[in-house]
């Protein structure tokens, strides 16, 4: 008989639990490990954690802007390194700790606990040339190009901070994880955080009415849209700019978009303003409001009934990192048209798995659009091969949970690589 595994005591830090760790977290937790989760966040679903929040003090502000974003990190790794002491004096020793290094919660954690296993969730390690920040040189920053040399190595200082000390890392795309340096790279293992394809199926249809009146029905030609925030980083210029001609040549085509009108990632919009009312201020009389539908956040049933009942579903993101929504759409039987950028491509092959067109040219993307809207064959099979993808290769139940808490066992079944970090 295999003996009986003793219970893992583990440690998830994450400024905004569960955030990535969501089903992790409820897998560890569901067979028998215990789990506790320190976050500065007020809100979000314990995912079978014991939850420990923590606060970070205000600070009086570096005196050099490059320093102000170290600056914060500080004193967040500052503010949890209180928690975790505190912790300790409780008698909680982890036997791992899984981190999310990026906002400096972890800097600090190996000097409280220096036999604890470190895992770190690595998102995206920011590049000055060839990656997001020099892609659309229409918000560029203005900065040379030594500038943003210096900005960005600044910038990714609190997770490097963190390559000694841990044993090893996770990343959910090939992307993310080769954004990383040699140094770190050699120790990320690529697995998905999960689509649950049960949830997100192609399914039977309903009408959708919306709080204006307006209703949306199966047979409807929709082209849909997603992101958390409504900005450049994701294409909302793209997309505007494309719509004129995809309404033109489409003329029973309207555009659903859902979403926040704020900015989660790249540069805020003028005071006052927000990047959608900007672009189609822009556009004027070329786009009928009429047919563009702007939903806002929406709760998950709804999510669902859009996915189900897009004809077409525009993707499009920066060189960064991809969206969960991306997938989603794949794993509902959506027909995609991403964006030609490394992390579509990972998971959308052109003409097999969805179409791509360059994210730079608005004429391309509406060329795309027009062409497969009007072959309803082509969307049906892009689709369906889509879904299979995504079930192949990021499954929640078959792929991801298995792989990830196999990930986690073999962190637990070895010594920790380095103690506290170097002096």
């Amino acid at each position: 008989m295999t003996p009986r595994r003793r219970p893992a005591r583990i440690l998830i830090v994450h400024q905004n639990f569960p955030g990535q760790f969501r089903h992790l977290s409820s897998a560890l937790a569901a067979r028998g490990d215990e789990v506790v989760a320190l976050t500065m966040g007020q809100g979000g679903d314990p995912c079978g954690a014991r939850l420990v929040r923590t606060q970070a003090e205000h600070g009086t502000g570096a005196a050099h802007p490059w320093a102000r974003d170290f600056d914060t990190k500080v004193i967040r790794g500052h503010a949890t390194l209180r928690t975790a002491t505190a912790l300790r004096a409780e008698g909680f020793v982890p036997d791992l700790i899984l981190a999310h290094p990026g906002w400096g919660d972890t800097l600090f954690l190996k000097d409280v606990w220096p036999k604890a296993r470190l895992g770190l969730y690595c998102e995206f390690f920011y590049r000055a040339v060839n990656g997001d920040q020099d892609f659309d040189p229409e918000f560029a920053r203005p900065e040379t190009l030594v500038e943003r040399r210096v900005r960005t190595r600044l910038r990714n200082l609190p997770q490097r901070l963190h390559f000694d000390a841990a044993d090893a890392a996770l990343s959910p795309t090939r992307f993310q994880a080769d954004s990383y340096p040699d140094a770190i790279r050699d120790r990320i293992t690529v697995i998905h955080d999960g689509i649950d394809t049960e949830a997100l199926a192609p399914g039977p249809a309903q009408a959708l009415r919306l709080r204006d009146g307006r209703t949306l029905r199966p047979g409807d030609e929709l082209v849909t849209y997603v992101s958390r925030t409504l900005e450049p980083y994701r294409g909302i210029h793209t997309l505007l700019r494309a719509w004129p001609a995809i309404q033109r040549e489409r003329p029973q085509a309207r555009l659903v978009i859902v979403g926040s009108r704020g900015t989660g990632y790249g540069p805020a919009p003028p005071p006052g303003e927000d990047w959608a009312s900007l672009f189609l201020r822009e556009a004027g009389g070329a786009i009928d409001p009429g047919r563009v539908l702007f939903l806002g956040p929406v709760e998950q049933a709804v999510y669902r009934t859009v996915l189900r009942l897009s004809s077409l579903h525009i993707y499009l993101t920066y060189p960064f990192v991809l969206s969960w929504s991306a997938l989603e759409a794949m794993a509902t039987g959506c027909a995609v048209l991403g964006s030609d950028t490394a992390p579509v491509r990972e998971f959308v092959t052109d003409g097999e798995t969805g179409l791509l067109a360059p994210f730079l040219d608005p004429g391309a993307v509406a060329a795309r659009a027009v062409q497969a809207l009007s072959e309803p064959a082509l969307l049906q099979r892009l689709g369906a091969a889509a879904r299979a993808h995504v079930r192949s290769v990021a499954d929640l139940r078959t792929v991801a949970i298995p792989q990830r808490l196999a990930w986690v066992d073999g962190l637990l079944a070895t010594g920790a690589r380095a103690g506290v970090p170097p002096v």
